[in-house]
């Protein structure tokens, strides 16, 4: 009989609440900001590369499909904006091409949690995939070992999430000094884009409390198991 305190229950459940409403946030911030045209007239690419070019950082800024799949990818270390985002003239669009860039200059200033990150996320997405699978049929064949080590694995996703929280608000903080230092925004429309971009830490957040809240539900469900 597997029984644990409930309060575990309503926290998962309050967090899951808050993932929700930070993912409608992150929508509609998105959408009433996109309608919204910078003064200064660049696209979000343009806005990109005066930034990455001030800062000395050379990669190739490439546009990709999809809505909100803005990402540097330092394996290729190339920064990628969506469609919607790479050659908008928007407020929200600045805000996300300055944050990418945030994280390309993070790489190539050798930001110490960020190369945590990056050296750890091939484990993590080992952990994060095989972990609950591992637990799971521990728990189906009564074998504990299969369990704690269940638990290990998923124990390295909590771990990148941890990890990634700091290196998400860091690029932000640098997107919002380069759109303000260079003047690529005004002081209204850069309240937007902090808009923008603390909706976005928001998602982030609720990940790392939701990945912590499941790896609590695993250590309680082999305590229980074993009492």
């Amino acid at each position: 009989m597997y029984t644990y305190n409930n309060n575990l229950w309503y926290a998962i459940l309050v967090v899951l609440a808050f993932s929700f409403l930070a993912q409608w946030l992150v929508n509609s911030t998105y959408k009433k900001y996109s309608k919204i045209k910078a003064a200064k007239g660049l696209t979000a690419e343009q806005v990109a590369e005066k930034i990455l070019a001030y800062h000395k950082v050379q990669i190739p800024i490439k546009q990709t499909a999809g809505q909100l799949t803005d990402n540097y990818d330092p394996r290729t270390r190339t920064l990628n904006l969506s469609s919607g985002v790479y050659g908008a003239d928007s407020i929200a669009a600045y805000g996300i091409a300055a944050h990418e860039a945030g994280h390309a200059i993070q790489h190539a200033r050798a930001f110490l949690p960020l190369q945590l990150r990056n050296n750890f996320w091939p484990v993590a997405n080992f952990g994060s995939n095989l972990g609950p699978w591992l637990f799971i049929l521990g728990l189906f064949l009564q074998f504990d070992l299969l369990i704690d080590a269940g638990i290990i694995f998923f124990a390295f996703a909590v771990l990148f999430s941890l990890i990634t929280l700091p290196v998400e608000l860091d690029a932000s903080r640098r997107a919002v000094l380069a759109l303000s230092g260079g003047r690529l925004l005004t002081a209204g429309e850069l309240t937007g884009a902090k808009k923008v971009l603390s909706a976005a830490a928001l998602t982030y957040l609720a990940a790392t409390l939701m990945a912590i809240l499941e790896m609590l539900r695993f250590l309680a469900l082999r305590n229980s198991r074993r009492n």
